[in-house]
């Protein structure tokens, strides 16, 4: 009995034991909710609202540039097995077997197929190369928003070792 009295006072914070939280408490969360969400907050609020993606405000790296996908990893595990299944199915019907032509790759967050240019994109990027050619027309290897590294000429004397210190080469 002394026990279920106890639990009924309010402690000396304010807030009842085992009961709501407190005013200003419950309304901070909502403000913080509103202007600074969790990653995964904003990915709940992007599948709520079924889009495909979402951008994140929380990397302060990248901010607002990378794109999340908002599927989950079983979903995408599903998409992967059903790309490949409807691919050997493909492949059967043309009587192709085993060295009937390359198998797809598959995006790892999303589960889409990725194009042959998109290959020859990750290959020539991997290797370090700064374009790469593909049907003949020469592409870059930037990602998009990506700037390109400026060479400065070489200078010589004081002058360049100022404008080397501002540009900061």
């Amino acid at each position: 009995m002394a026990n279920r009295l106890y639990n009924q006072q309010i402690s000396p914070k304010g807030y009842q034991e085992g009961g709501k939280v407190g005013f200003f408490r419950r309304t901070l969360g909502k403000i913080r909710k509103k202007f600074v969400p969790t990653f995964s907050e904003q990915f709940d609020k992007a599948r709520k609202n079924k889009q495909k993606t979402f951008r994140s405000t929380r990397d302060d790296t990248k901010k607002g540039k990378l794109e999340y996908s908002t599927l989950k990893k079983s979903e995408v595990a599903k998409k992967i097995a059903k790309g490949k299944a409807a691919d050997a199915k493909m492949r059967e019907g043309k009587g192709g077997g085993a060295d009937s032509g390359a198998r797809p790759v598959f995006e790892k967050a999303t589960g889409t197929k990725v194009s042959s240019k998109g290959q020859a994109f990750a290959k020539a990027r991997k290797e370090g190369k700064k374009t790469f050619m593909y049907q003949g027309k020469k592409y870059t290897t930037l990602l998009k928003g990506e700037k390109p590294n400026k060479i400065l000429p070489e200078l010589s004397g004081k002058t360049s070792k100022k404008i080397k210190k501002f540009v900061g080469a």
